[in-house]
């Protein structure tokens, strides 16, 4: 495997972890359950320190695709520049949720810190959807290929391929 595999498979887990990890988080708070809440903030640890090898291995992809027919250099860019921000947002939310697993459950700062946590998480979320719609449109011109974003599904060859969209 090499390191363009290594993040094509790893690079869904802080999207779909950290969603589900949110997802966990607001049952654990609904039910009131502080060990289901710490469950989700042994996620977002996990999500955070699997993110780095997914960031990492960034730079090497890009070298194995900058050169090949097609791809565009602004979309690996804006990839990358997402990706910049995305993983400070999951630094800010593993760290907190190390913090978190050492509150006294039940206590008030607890509470607190579960509902920050909350919120971070949905909006790292929402930074690494965007950081994979845009890693997304590297490879998957079905995604860039329309001026509506709709993809041509009658006459896919009539649809723009043009780079600069």
């Amino acid at each position: 495997m090499d390191v363009t595999h290594l993040h094509l498979v790893l690079t869904h887990f802080p999207i779909v972890g950290t969603i589900l990890g949110a997802g966990l988080l607001i049952y654990g708070l609904l039910i009131k359950n502080s060990a289901v809440q710490k469950a989700a903030y042994l996620i977002f640890i996990f999500m955070s320190l699997l993110t780095i090898p997914v960031f990492n291995s960034g730079e090497g992809a890009e070298e194995t695709v900058e050169h090949l027919a097609g791809i565009s250099e602004r979309n690996i860019h804006q990839h990358e520049e997402s990706a910049e921000i995305a993983i400070w947002w999951m630094a800010v939310l593993g760290v907190m949720s190390f913090i978190g697993m050492f509150l006294k459950s039940g206590g008030r700062v607890f509470k607190v810190m579960a509902y920050v946590l909350l919120i971070l998480s949905l909006v790292t979320s929402s930074f690494f959807i965007w950081v994979g719609n845009e890693g997304g449109k590297i490879r998957h011109t079905e995604i860039t290929s329309s001026s509506n974003g709709i993809p041509n599904m009658v006459n896919p060859n009539s649809a723009s391929h043009d780079e600069d969209d």
